[in-house]
């Protein structure tokens, strides 16, 4: 059996989805990513003396702030009112995991708005550390856990 594409019209042209006869449930979406570094990069990151600051209180910002301008940045994706976003970081031995966990009351699911908070905390390490290491790499960027609406989701 063929699945049919929700945001492909009959004519195979890209649209938004229609959700408006859909429940409104509560939602929540985990994601995660890394972003790895040399050995010195990852020092001054854990001891914020990096050239720009203290990279993951503004990476951290700049994730939240980026869940909530999904629907801006995705061209198909709803645009959400954002209930709670948490972005949180943990030190690998190469670099840096990024968590973020978005959750919302709404008719279509926050994977993309996790997703994206990872992708920009993510770019903004990048941006605050470039100057010591041009070699760092976003990596493993997925997502962990997805509930509510129809489908759930456990990695």
């Amino acid at each position: 059996m063929i699945k049919k594409l929700s945001h492909l019209t009959s004519t195979g042209d890209a649209r938004m989805v229609d959700v408006s006869a859909k429940t409104p449930t509560l939602r929540r979406a985990v994601a995660e990513g890394y972003v790895l570094m040399a050995p010195a990069t990852l020092r001054e990151l854990k001891n914020n003396t990096g050239p720009k600051g203290e990279a993951l209180s503004v990476a951290r910002i700049a994730g939240i702030q980026a869940a909530k301008r999904t629907g801006e940045l995705i061209p198909l994706c709803h645009p959400l009112p954002v209930e709670q976003v948490i972005v949180d970081f943990q030190f690998v031995s190469n670099g840096v995991r990024i968590l973020a966990a978005a959750t919302i009351t709404a008719k279509t699911g926050v994977e993309m708005e996790a997703y994206t908070a990872i992708a920009v905390a993510a770019l903004t390490i990048i941006d605050m550390l470039k100057a010591l290491d041009p070699g760092m790499r976003i990596d493993g960027i997925r997502l962990l856990e997805k509930t509510g609406g129809k489908s759930h989701y456990h990695a």
